[in-house]
């Protein structure tokens, strides 16, 4: 597996709009089969530093849908790859979508932990401008530090992330 590029940049608007029309093919999709559609991640956050991909939640009301979501996401490019690891968190990848933003797309039934983490994580941010401040300069410190490990990225990120979530009583 080759190096990853570890990209960091400062906060941009459009992300918004990327959201927004990813959001839309999903909801053409499965629409009628959800409980909605949360930009979670860095890039849903207000002038906080971020690599540019938008991290996305589908969320239903329990599996009870699942089969047919996993249906629906196939016909539009979205392949199911298991949880990865991470209970009640079910990872989608595509490989052809050139017309929108690269992202990372979940489903998590609406009592998912992981769903709640994200959540919680995002909303506290777009609260606290000087958490946004502290974090964004983590993150541009690590990428600078690590262009090309995102193991070593992550690690170096981490302290942050730990401190943050003790003041959102995630820890």
């Amino acid at each position: 597996m080759g190096t990853k590029n570890v990209i960091v940049l400062p906060y941009d608007p459009k992300w918004k709009n990327d959201f927004d029309e990813i959001k839309q093919e999903l909801v053409n999709a499965i629409g009628d089969l959800i409980v909605g559609i949360e930009h979670v991640g860095s890039t849903s956050v207000e002038g906080l530093s971020a690599k540019p991909i938008i991290d996305i939640d589908v969320v239903i009301s329990d599996y009870s849908v699942f089969d047919i979501i996993v249906s629906n996401l196939s016909t539009i490019g979205y392949i199911h790859k298991g949880d990865l690891g991470i209970k009640d968190r079910e990872v989608f990848k595509y490989s052809d979508k050139p017309h929108l933003r690269k992202h990372h797309l979940y489903v998590c039934p609406q009592n998912s932990k992981e769903l709640l983490r994200h959540i919680t994580f995002r909303d506290f941010l777009r609260n606290n401008p000087e958490a946004v401040k502290k974090y964004s300069k983590v993150k541009e410190n690590a990428a600078k530090l690590f262009p090309d490990n995102m193991d070593k990225y992550i690690e170096y990120k981490s302290p942050c992330i730990e401190e943050l979530y003790l003041l959102c009583g995630l820890s």
